[in-house]
């Protein structure tokens, strides 16, 4: 039996927030083409069933506009066509905003309308309303953004496409502070004051990956006292950075050679988080030598 592929075809009012709507699709999971002119839709969706059967895609996303000039006419045509194809769960997602909030938009990023550029703004916005009114009557889904913020525009996209509660993704990185702090990191946890499994004769060759490295770091009552102060901090900030629209989040835990403290601990830390969120550990320096 062939997979139904979730196609969704997003369009509408420019300043609407075509954009954004898009990187929110992509934050669950949507393959995402911007501005693909409708004369290739067919084409391009065939090639989507055959990934599809080979188990490697599942929902699409494709945003079309005005921007397009004479190769959007066929939006329709197209969409009808592809409601033919029963390999297809097709929607038209239509975004809308009142001609006052356009307006505040188009001047606050000085941009011109790009339907009419050397026309008052209000004309081009009626315009683009014109000639988008067959295609809003069309769609599947019409979201008015006139009062949204960004993060509101986020959160009504996850809530209608996400599969499930979306999970932020989390990046826990151990690293040296002697090779350098991560430039990209959103936190960083400096475990320098834990007991130094260096200045242990029997433990110095070894990582806070080996058993007898973390066992060394995870006794100490410090330890125990800065993880658990840790992750209570975690488990209240992380709802709330996912409640606010952030949807990837770079933990950093550093000591001075990022070989034995800071690997002990983001283990314990990658651990905890996982009922949070997807977690990916990485270990940046601790196989160096010195």
């Amino acid at each position: 039996m062939a997979t139904r592929i979730q196609t969704l075809v997003l369009t509408g009012m420019s300043g609407a927030g075509k954009t954004l709507a898009m990187q929110s699709l992509e934050d669950v999971g949507f393959f995402c083409v911007d501005n693909l002119p409708p004369i290739l839709i067919p084409k391009f969706m065939e090639v989507a069933e055959q990934s599809a059967a080979a188990g490697s895609l599942r929902k699409v996303a494709l945003a079309c506009d005005l921007r397009g000039r004479e190769w959007f006419r066929p939006l329709l045509d197209t969409v009808v066509q592809l409601r033919e194809n029963p390999n297809l769960d097709l929607s038209i997602v239509f975004l809308d905003a009142s001609d006052a909030a356009l307006v505040k938009r188009y001047k606050e990023s000085r941009r011109r309308h790009p339907i009419a550029p050397e026309e008052p703004l209000l004309k081009g916005i009626a315009l683009e309303r014109r000639a988008l009114a067959e295609l809003r009557s069309a769609a599947d889904i019409v979201l008015d953004t006139s009062d949204w913020r960004p993060i509101q525009l986020k959160q009504a996209i996850v809530q209608q496409f996400a599969d499930g509660t979306p999970k932020m993704v989390v990046h826990v990185v151990s690293f040296g502070f002697k090779y350098g702090v991560p430039i990209d990191a959103d936190m960083i946890f400096d475990v320098r004051f834990l007991p130094n499994p260096h200045y242990v004769d029997d433990l110095r060759p070894f990582t806070g990956e080996d058993a007898p490295v973390y066992e060394y770091v995870m006794k100490s009552s410090a330890t125990q006292e800065f993880l658990g102060r840790t992750e209570d901090l975690l488990d209240f900030l992380i709802p709330q950075f996912i409640k606010e629209g952030k949807s990837h989040l770079m933990l950093g835990v550093g000591c001075t050679g990022g070989k034995h403290r800071s690997v002990a601990i983001a283990r314990h830390l990658s651990a905890h988080l996982q009922h949070h969120a997807e977690v990916h550990l990485t270990h940046r320096d601790s196989r160096r030598e010195g």
